[in-house]
């Protein structure tokens, strides 16, 4: 790493490249060290890298089944009874001695992939979004950095000894800072905290939203949910594919997860490439993403397709 304009930092070379992107969603299953380096430089509109967070403990999500039973312990709509169970569990390590030498490559080779007028949106927490920051001035140069946005959600456990933490991160950068994509007219309004200050028609109409997102997470109950560790709710993800690319133009996410970007990128018209290690990831991403009949790569799917869904 060098000085802020990133004099100095080895930007990796596009070497030959061995894959094409042939289909509107290809999903890739392995290490994106390996894969990235195949994909021909300036191929990208728009990349979301969502990696892990460097918690220092082992990420996991109860997989649940809720089933309607007269002696449930949960009452719904309509004083309903519900029941659930425990039916498995997924995890990984969040744990990185050096996660910045982690990051650091991954970061060169998006820089690469990057079309000039691209855009990329790093999304951490505050254990290392500081120190990515900087390497992102680095790659990218300090004028390239457009927006630190904040998603802000209130949910779960209290702190007792500190302000509890209840937002994430996510880093802009415009590979070129005078030339990106940012549909304004595109972005979703939300309705003013203080409508009363405003006139009836403004608060009919809402606002667009400032840096600070507020979103709820992924209801551990609701239909979203994969049951995949830290998967992120598509609103968010929608916001950033409608307003920081076009229709038909194709983005990437090469710590894909459960697939959310694929999602948000099909049901708004565009294509993406989605890359990640593991196989439960594959697996949930073919349930999820049956419909879009996405073509994959060094993984073997049994799920069937099946007809476009209606946009949700």
């Amino acid at each position: 790493m060098s000085d802020s304009n990133g004099q100095g930092v080895s930007r990796s070379v596009d070497p030959a490249p061995r894959r094409e992107v042939t289909s509107g969603l290809d999903i890739y299953l392995g290490d994106n060290a390996e894969i990235l380096p195949t994909l021909a430089s300036e191929t990208f509109d728009l990349i979301y890298i969502d990696p892990p967070f460097n918690t220092g403990r082992k990420q996991e999500r109860a997989q649940l089944r809720t089933v309607r039973d007269g002696d449930g312990d949960r009452v719904g709509f309509k004083g309903q009874r519900y029941k659930t169970t425990r039916i498995g569990s997924r995890s990984f390590a969040d744990d990185f001695d050096d996660y910045l030498a982690f990051l650091e490559p991954r970061l060169i080779e998006a820089y690469r992939l990057l079309r000039p007028n691209g855009s990329l949106f790093l999304h951490l927490d505050y254990r290392e979004v500081h120190y990515a920051k900087v390497l992102l001035d680095a790659i990218f140069g300090r004028e390239s950095f457009q927006n630190e946005i904040i998603w802000a959600y209130d949910y779960g456990a209290r702190a007792t000894k500190k302000w509890s933490g209840k937002h994430d991160n996510i880093l802009w950068y415009a590979k070129d800072p005078a030339n990106y994509t940012f549909r304004y007219d595109d972005i979703d309004r939300i309705p003013y905290m203080a409508p009363g200050l405003v006139g009836p028609e403004k608060a009919e109409r809402g606002k667009t939203p400032t840096d600070t997102w507020w979103h709820t997470i992924v209801s551990p109950t609701g239909k979203e949910k994969t049951g995949y560790p830290t998967q992120k709710p598509i609103g968010i993800i929608n916001r950033i594919v409608s307003v920081h690319s076009n229709p038909g133009e194709l983005l990437l996410d090469f710590f894909a997860g459960s697939g959310t970007l694929g999602e948000a990128a099909v049901r708004n018209g565009r294509r993406a490439v989605l890359v990640d290690d593991n196989a439960e990831a594959l697996q949930v991403m073919a349930r999820r993403l049956a419909f879009a009949r996405p073509n994959f790569h060094g993984y073997a799917t049994t799920e069937p397709a099946c007809p476009p869904a209606t946009s949700r």
